[in-house]
């Protein structure tokens, strides 16, 4: 059929808008990227903008040697998987029984859970009992406080819902119970909401900060964000990188050093997304509309 020429201007505002905003997001990306690769000299000169000038890895080499860099990184490894089992196992036992029509006060208890999307606890409290359970200073104070997204819950439930019956009622006549229905039934049919909230969780727990700088005191447990911010916000770089050897740190320029750093924090993320980005489009659609 074709366009109208209203629909095909309306396309055409619609691809440039896009453009621009991808444009906006990714140009940073690549300059940051090409100063971490860069020559010292034309980084200090204010030469590199879109392309490496001189291209090494020096910076990287002194980001290994001078700073926490590998610590921060294995800390935010262990905080991102661990965070992301607990977080989609009791999202699945949250999700499972509220999607079921015979489990009693399901109603209730989704709108217990909705309402903690409107209304917290607020900071102070909630970290007095976070104190209070002697969860400081270490990573539970990160993964329990939100262990259960709400909004990640909703969706599960929904795809739940979305589920045939007839597939269940087979099960159960082949003698299938609850557990064994959930997990040799329900959830191979859900991988597409399972990668989906998996990223949810893994980019929240991978960028954690706020919770971090809030929660963990002992600099050896920071994770990648922290130590990044540190490092782009104070002088603690430039003094580690004093216990180096001069040749190493002539080598380098700060912004070079601090570019190399944040390309190490977000390059795992970009490199997971594209193996589930398949799953991406049809897990929220279909997890977030009734059908």
């Amino acid at each position: 059929m074709k366009e109208k020429k209203g629909e095909s201007l309306f396309y055409a505002i619609n691809y440039f808008v896009l453009t621009l905003v991808a444009l906006s997001c990714l140009l940073p990306i690549i300059n940051i990227v090409a100063v971490s690769v860069s020559d010292h000299n034309a980084v200090a000169s204010g030469f590199v903008s879109l392309w490496p000038i001189g291209f090494n890895l020096d910076s990287y080499k002194t980001l290994l040697k001078g700073t926490d860099i590998v610590r921060a990184f294995q800390n935010s490894i262990v905080i991102t998987l661990v965070g992301i089992s607990l977080s989609m196992l009791f999202t699945v036992m949250a999700a499972y029984p509220l999607s079921r029509k015979y489990f009693f006060g399901r109603r209730f208890f989704t709108m217990a859970m909705v309402f903690t999307m409107l209304f917290s606890g607020g900071l102070i409290p909630t970290f007095l009992l976070v104190k209070s359970l002697g969860l400081v200073n270490t990573y539970g104070a990160l993964w329990l406080p939100g262990l259960v997204s709400t909004y990640n819950m909703l969706i599960m439930r929904t795809f739940f819902d979305n589920i045939p019956a007839e597939t269940e009622e087979a099960a159960r006549i082949d003698g299938c119970g609850e557990l064994r229905l959930l997990g040799q039934i329900i959830l191979p049919l859900s991988l597409p909401v399972i990668a989906t909230l998996a990223l949810f969780y893994g980019v929240g727990f991978w960028n954690a900060f706020m919770n971090v700088l809030i929660y963990i005191n002992n600099p050896k447990m920071f994770n990648l964000t922290v130590l990044v911010q540190k490092m782009v916000q104070s002088q603690q770089l430039m003094q580690q990188m004093n216990n180096l050897q001069p040749d190493d740190v002539e080598a380098v320029t700060p912004d070079s050093i601090k570019s190399a750093a944040i390309v190490v924090m977000i390059v795992p993320m970009l490199i997971v997304y594209p193996f589930v980005q398949k799953y991406f489009v049809k897990g929220v659609m279909i997890g977030s509309v009734k059908g």
